[in-house]
């Protein structure tokens, strides 16, 4: 196939480049704003080898004329949308770019999609596919127990999670209204190299190894389910290649932790692999609570694992410890990111400000 990546150039897009790009003979068009997270690095190599297969272009997806060229040139065989704002806390700070890129642009996208779609005949119509990579937090907010499935109700509490569930809905409506064939994957919190550092886990490794206080919000006891990027760039192909147009499906890791859990074992492994003067846990800090934070995250895969014979290779323990390695020898990768100024400082406070000396983290989870 010819596939249309958009956001190839962002961590879990770039995880997808390269999976397709090793582990497949599909042809890739990466299509990319290159905004403040995008790391076209991370997909470098893979394209050098990929040669010919490979081709990137500049654009951003609510600019419909430029859509318009991208499907006219390339034609592709199927979608796989990734680009989107990400970041919670920054969603709660400026919430207008997370509904403009998650909301208008999938609308733009299906726009485009939709036309292509409908100029093509036989096969070339058959084998269309739109694949919507959207993420758990749409659900909303679990108690101590239960897991999302594809049939739980949504009830985003961000911004973040708003513009997503809006995003999801559009890519429904297309596939029930316009007969457009569309896949939809929701996923659980994702790790591993090339992850822009202000997420918890890269932002605990750094802060660790700079000497600084490491943040965590509240007294860290919200859970998350973790779910290693190279694991979910397998799955997302794998629904691709042979998910049912118009289905749903979840996309976890099996890994519940809480945050403080998370943070304490990598402080430990850091105590291990670059050891410190004292342990890197003493640097660990409690800080204000995200406004609404969300307690728990928890996903049954169940239906990709029976459907698509998809489950999870890395532990949260395997995949973390190659997560640390990775960041330890990535630094000057990482003091080149921080100095673009978007890493620094707190974010998602402005619904609850912080209380007189709060300490000025961004990245907590």
């Amino acid at each position: 196939m010819k596939i249309l990546v958009t956001g190839g150039a962002g961590f879990i897009g770039s995880a997808v480049v390269r999976e397709v790009l090793a582990n497949s003979a599909h042809d890739i068009c990466n299509v990319d704003a290159l905004t403040y997270a995008a790391c076209p690095e991370a997909c470098a190599a893979a394209a050098q080898a990929a040669g010919p297969r490979y081709r990137f272009v500049e654009a951003d997806i609510c600019d419909a004329a430029a859509m318009a060229r991208v499907f006219a040139e390339f034609a592709p065989d199927a979608v796989m949308h990734l680009a989107a704002e990400s970041h919670v806390d920054r969603s709660i700070d400026g919430p207008a770019d997370f509904v403009r890129t998650n909301v208008l642009g999938t609308f733009t996208l299906l726009q485009a999609a939709l036309t292509h779609y409908e100029g093509l005949s036989g096969a070339a119509r058959e084998r269309f596919r739109f694949h919507h990579v959207s993420t758990d937090e749409v659900y909303g907010s679990l108690g101590p127990t239960g897991l999302f499935r594809e049939d739980t109700p949504y009830a985003p509490n961000s911004p973040y999670s708003a513009s997503k569930a809006g995003s999801d809905h559009l890519v429904r409506a297309w596939h029930h209204t316009y007969g457009l064939p569309v896949l939809l994957s929701n996923c659980s919190n994702n790790y591993g190299p090339w992850q822009f550092p202000e997420k918890l886990i890269p932002v605990v490794i750094l802060k660790a190894l700079a000497g600084e206080p490491i943040p965590v919000y509240g007294q860290g006891l919200n859970v998350r389910d973790w779910l290693y990027v190279e694991d979910h760039a397998r799955a997302l192909l794998r629904v691709l290649e042979a998910g049912a147009p118009g289905a749903a499906y979840n996309i976890g890791g099996h890994n519940e932790w809480t945050n403080i859990d998370v943070v304490r074992t990598i402080c430990a492994l850091l105590d291990e692999l670059a050891p410190g003067a004292a342990p890197y846990a003493e640097q660990i800090q409690f800080v204000t609570d995200r406004p609404g934070h969300d307690a728990r995250y928890a996903i049954d895969a169940g239906k990709i694992a029976r459907e698509l014979d998809w489950t999870p290779a890395e532990s949260f323990t395997s995949g973390l410890r190659k997560t640390v390695q990775w960041y330890l020898e990535q630094r000057a990768w990482c003091a080149r990111v921080q100095q673009r100024g978007q890493a620094t400082g707190r974010l998602g406070l402005r619904a609850a400000p912080a209380s007189p000396g709060a300490p000025a983290q961004e990245g907590a989870a």
